[in-house]
């Protein structure tokens, strides 16, 4: 069985390349985008169903990039982070379609923990198809 593939979304260095470890080490294939842009591009011509975005980008934010993918790809688990939050903010990440969302500083257990819960429902999700 092929690695489950995780896209993460984050304009600082630094978070893609703590994640992208974070994720490798425990069997993921990890894709790296910098931009919302960026990321659309990978999405295009690669199957990718766990994702983690920084919403507050520069050009198109992680909410923006968020709906466009749900519309297309409905069951894709999309996990919000942010440096910021309030109420607000999470009513309008949930309303976009994340599934859950992380504050920075990133907890990484709690990140891990929902990327391999991710992959054990799109695993389920693909064996139960009628």
């Amino acid at each position: 069985m092929n690695k489950q593939k995780i896209l993460v979304l984050d304009d600082e260095d630094a978070i893609r390349l703590l994640l992208k470890k974070l994720f490798e080490r425990k069997g993921f294939e990890v894709i790296e985008a910098a931009s919302a842009e960026e990321a659309q591009e990978i999405l295009q011509k690669d199957f990718i169903q766990i994702m983690f975005f920084d919403i507050n980008l520069p050009g198109m934010n992680g909410i923006e990039l968020c709906k466009l993918v749900k519309r297309q790809h409905p069951i894709d688990i999309i996990h919000a982070m942010t440096g910021y939050s309030s109420l607000f903010e999470l009513a309008t990440i949930r309303e976009a379609g994340f599934e859950d969302y992380f504050v920075k500083p990133l907890k990484l257990d709690a990140v891990l923990k929902a990327a391999e819960y991710a992959a054990e429902k799109i695993s389920r999700w693909r064996t139960q198809k009628a």
